[in-house]
């Protein structure tokens, strides 16, 4: 009794702060296009950061207002297969350009733009910066900036719209320009790389009122024996439009809740945007400054693979299956580790933290991976890696029963002992996934047969090894040694272990470990990682704990939608000081599809649907859903004390179930 009050009594506390935050004014507002806006006012200066990708280039852009109001920018570019010395992870050609187009350039009636004021910044996969200008002879100017990444070209396009608002004429200058810098030979891959600046500007010419103009500016690198193509940056917008309109079109989710719609669509952009066309095949990397043209056992096998399927992006499915042939080339008949990590294009590895679970990453990724999928083909190709990476597995298990590695996925960065929860967590999944697998590939029954008792072993070796009072709470050790909360501990509400969810729960929500920012990495520290974060939300939702779990969903989409860093989950602080790695993002979603849904495929065409409607939502629906080789519609609503469930192919209802709140439905699709 004593605990549970002390329990009560912390959690006031945590709620009455959360509370709090939540009433506060947000920095930004949902704008009618479905974007976010940050209408300037007083809350002056203020700075932050956002990273955008195509297929050649990234840029992050650090940009702002001033304390008088001025736009700044910084633009920090990097070209992933321009590669430098040492060839390694972190091998990109990377620039920062500060210098501003509008204030270097632009004269009206023969002097500089002496002051700017900005109206509004918005965010919808474009930048979009409208402000006011102030130049010489009470000239009065509107100026609309569009700032994107090129889809497909090592380029960056910003697009200016400048139009005279004030009560006269005015003289405007914009020269053309350009810049170069040739890189130092001895640095390069291959050799010299050329970063060139191009401002295309306007002749001197008088603009009426209400009459505007239009000028660009571009930075693209390429090799030194290439030739540098003009870069249209109208027609790269309309790519940049037509690609986030495709994404939008698909996996379209809709709730009475219009932070977490809007924070699900812009995390399927960043999700899927840094894919890079690599001499191995399109990569999907994490970003960041840091992570390019490589794959990670973590962030892509197991974050996001599983959820390219349900947003039927083709370049995320092709990214998807050809990581899991490039980790297949090094399946080795001694089980020696896969290493964690493939880089430079595919042509090295890294392994700098040893065996970090990565055998059951991959597992746990490329079966539900190729379920989800729904091609059979594809399954049949990555059957063999599944069952290697389940035999590693197998072979790692200590005298208890959980499997052993060198470290975890946050490589010694916080303890993790010789075995670790979410290691033996993920390879549980995966068994059960190749159960699932095995029978619609028509492997043998002993085989499948002897994946479930290895399953039903590991559950039992998991709570007897790691069930633990931690800090007063019945839950889990992350460790055999450990003796405070870690975040981790919310690994088994996402592969269906539910043995100890009420305190588990009490544990993740505690002043322990929740913050205003999300989840503590560990008790008594300052870190966050957003990825223990988001896989608590789904952990809890997928549980059945809906109306907890959506209140702390609710905050923590409003703070990372609406707040001062914006507009998606971020990796850590204070490391990488909250970089938008893409991985997260997709650890967003299956927020959406695994928990609040409940999908979990158990078949190349079928999944287990058990949906969890808050209470005050009479319905929710996810639409165009491109998983298991289809294209369908769940729609969820409430009838009565009952929930009914619509499945639609085709604009035709195939199934129509009404079940008690709670309670977990087949679904089959017509083939």
């Amino acid at each position: 009794m004593k605990k549970i009050t002390i329990f009560l009594v912390c959690q006031l506390i945590v709620l009455a702060g959360f509370t709090k935050s939540n009433q506060k004014d947000n920095r930004w507002e949902i704008n009618k296009t479905g974007g976010i806006t940050w209408k300037v006012d007083s809350s002056i200066p203020h700075h932050d950061h956002i990273e955008m990708s195509g297929e050649q280039i990234s840029v992050v852009l650090r940009y702002g207002v001033d304390e008088a109001g001025a736009f700044v920018l910084e633009r920090s570019f990097v070209w992933p297969m321009l590669r430098t010395i040492p060839n390694n992870t972190h091998a990109s050609l990377m620039r920062r350009f500060g210098w501003d187009v509008v204030s270097d350039m632009i004269t009206v009636n023969t002097r500089r733009i002496h002051q700017e004021k900005v109206n509004k910044i918005s965010l919808d996969g474009v930048m979009m910066v409208d402000s006011e200008l102030s130049a010489h002879q009470n000239g009065k100017l509107h100026l609309a900036r569009y700032l994107f990444p090129s889809t497909t070209e090592a380029a960056y396009g910003e697009k200016y719209v400048l139009k005279n608002v004030g009560e006269r004429a005015v003289l405007v200058e914009i020269p053309d320009a350009n810049s170069v810098i040739r890189t130092d030979p001895e640095k390069g891959v291959d050799g010299v790389y050329i970063i060139e600046a191009t401002v295309t500007g306007v002749p001197g010419r008088l603009i009426e009122v209400g009459d505007s103009v239009i000028f660009y500016a571009d930075f693209k690198a390429y090799k030194n024996d290439d030739r540098a193509g003009s870069i249209d940056i109208e027609k790269e917008l309309i790519k940049r439009i037509d690609l986030i309109s495709e994404l939008q079109d698909n996996l379209v989710l809709e709730t009475p809740d219009p932070v977490i719609n809007t924070m699900f669509s812009f995390a399927k952009i960043r999700g899927s945007e840094s894919i890079y066309k690599t001499n191995g095949g399109y990569m999907h990397g994490p970003g960041g400054e840091s992570y390019y043209a490589a794959i990670w056992a973590n962030d892509q096998a197991e974050y996001i693979n599983p959820f390219f399927p349900f947003l039927g992006y083709e370049t995320g499915n092709r990214s998807a299956y050809n990581s899991f042939k490039h980790f297949a080339r090094f399946m080795n008949d001694e089980y020696k580790p896969i290493p964690s990590s493939i880089i430079a294009e595919g042509s090295d590895i890294w392994n700098g933290a040893g065996d970090r679970g990565d055998g059951a990453m991959i597992a746990y990724g490329v079966a539900r991976y190729a379920l989800a999928r729904g091609d059979k083909q594809e399954a049949m190709d990555l059957w063999p890696l599944l069952e290697w990476c389940l035999e590693y597995c197998r072979r790692n298990l200590n005298e208890d029963g959980v499997v052993t590695s060198d470290s975890d996925e946050l490589e010694n960065r916080f303890p993790s002992g010789d075995a670790n929860l979410a290691t033996s967590s993920l390879y549980y999944d995966a068994l059960l996934s190749a159960t699932y697998l095995g029978k619609d590939l028509g492997k043998p029954a002993s085989q499948i047969k002897q994946y479930k008792k290895q399953a039903k072993e590991l559950r039992q070796a998991i709570e007897d090894y790691f069930g633990a009072t931690v800090e007063g709470l019945e839950t889990y050790k992350y460790y055999k040694e450990n003796d405070v909360l870690r975040s981790w501990i919310c690994i088994p509400l996402t592969v269906g272990i539910y043995d100890r969810k009420e305190e588990t729960i009490e544990a993740l929500f505690s002043p322990h470990l929740w913050t205003e920012n999300g989840l503590l990495t560990q008790s008594g520290s300052e870190t966050f990682w957003d990825r223990s974060t988001l896989y608590a939300l789904r952990g809890v939702l997928a549980s059945g704990e809906k109306e907890k779990g959506m209140e702390y969903l609710k905050h923590y989409s409003t703070q990372r939608l609406l707040g001062d860093h914006v507009p998606y989950a971020i990796e850590a602080w204070p490391e990488g000081n909250q970089r938008h790695l893409s991985a997260e993002s997709g650890l967003y979603c299956r927020i959406i599809t695994e928990g609040l849904f409940g999908i979990r495929p158990v078949g190349l065409n079928s999944f287990k649907l058990k949906p969890s409607l808050p209470d005050g939502w009479n319905k929710m629906s996810l639409k165009k859903i491109r998983a298991f080789d289809d294209s369908f519609n769940l729609d969820i609503s409430r009838e009565g004390e009952k929930i009914k469930i619509d499945v639609i192919v085709d604009n035709k209802t195939v199934i129509e179930k009404i079940i008690n709140e709670g309670k977990e439905i087949l679904v089959v699709l017509p083939q």
